[in-house]
């Protein structure tokens, strides 16, 4: 039901939760949430709590999680945060870019929370860090430990997929996009456009892998309903690269900052069938940052910046 998720009037949004996804959703995902679930709980917590604790291991000021749905949710994570006496709180939205759906979301709740529960408190908020050197380079230095001595010949980029209408709503010169090559030219519009900062970061990735143009691809995975999301689809792409002479694939997914069900089920189980019963011969999944020592570094110096 978040306005900024299903962007449609509220009586539509109604329809569209209440009368197609809870009849369709719940089993699908209940089944596919069993298959990578871990004995300590949800992959993603298990894996935030662990970050969290690295986190705080670098810094001297006490360090929280809040999940924008669920538990522990924004709100616990304040309260945590204002018992032991804080009054400014930094605020770090795990999502390397921007999108409507994701950043913002989290950013239009917790100020709302502050707002309606704890006044004294002040929010400053890290901003998107897709081409951040430090993030690029843990990022990059994952993904070449991971494959080293794998036998790949492609390498995949598989960002979370969003409507088209979101990049456009979030045009902020309202005539910059035009959802192609205009991702590629300076603009202003680039600070909010997600579609630009994901094609952004592969290009930082792939100059820094010092990777060749015919050996990698961006696509768009997650996408729901029949309205268009931003293209290529990384299902239709899988699918199709075994018949393009791609037989060793590896995947990474720079949307995610820790392993869920968009990256262990998704692409590590369906993906990794398709691949295979397509012609492909080998399908290496690279994990997310979760909770890499040098990834907690980096979060914990952009607090102390």
């Amino acid at each position: 039901m978040d306005e900024r998720v299903i962007d449609v009037p509220y009586w539509l949004r109604v329809f569209i939760v209440r009368g197609i996804i809870l009849n369709t959703r719940p089993k699908k995902s209940a089944h596919a949430y069993k298959t990578i679930w871990w004995d300590e709980g949800s992959p993603l917590i298990v894996l935030t709590k662990r970050l969290r604790e690295k986190v705080q291991k670098y810094l001297d000021i006490p360090v929280e999680i809040g999940m924008r749905y669920g538990s522990p949710s924004i709100k616990s994570g304040l309260q945590a945060l204002c018992e032991k006496g804080v009054k400014e709180v930094i605020m770090l939205p795990l999502y390397p870019q921007f999108a409507m759906a994701t950043t913002e979301t989290v950013n239009v709740l917790a100020e709302k929370v502050v707002r309606n529960f704890f006044p004294d408190m002040t929010l400053k908020h890290i901003p998107a860090f897709y081409n951040r050197r430090d993030y690029i380079e843990v990022l990059s230095g994952s993904i070449k430990a991971f494959l080293k001595g794998k036998n790949y010949d492609y390498l995949l980029f598989s960002y979370h997929g969003v409507p088209e209408r979101h990049i456009k709503k979030r045009d902020i010169t309202k005539s910059h996009c035009k959802l192609d090559e205009c991702c590629q030219k300076a603009n202003p519009a680039h600070e909010f456009c997600y579609r630009h900062q994901c094609y952004a970061t592969t290009q930082s990735v792939v100059k820094k892998l010092n990777l060749k143009d015919a050996l990698f691809q961006t696509s768009f995975q997650s996408r729901l309903g029949v309205d268009p999301w931003l293209q290529p689809y990384t299902d239709q792409t899988i699918a199709n690269l075994p018949q393009k002479g791609v037989k060793n694939l590896a995947v990474v997914m720079p949307a995610f900052v820790s392993d869920c069900l968009e990256t262990l089920e998704e692409i590590g189980k369906e993906a990794r069938v398709s691949f295979l019963e397509n012609g492909g011969e080998s399908f290496h999944l690279v994990p997310c940052l979760n909770d890499r020592d040098d990834w907690a570094k980096t979060v914990a110096s952009w607090a102390k910046e």
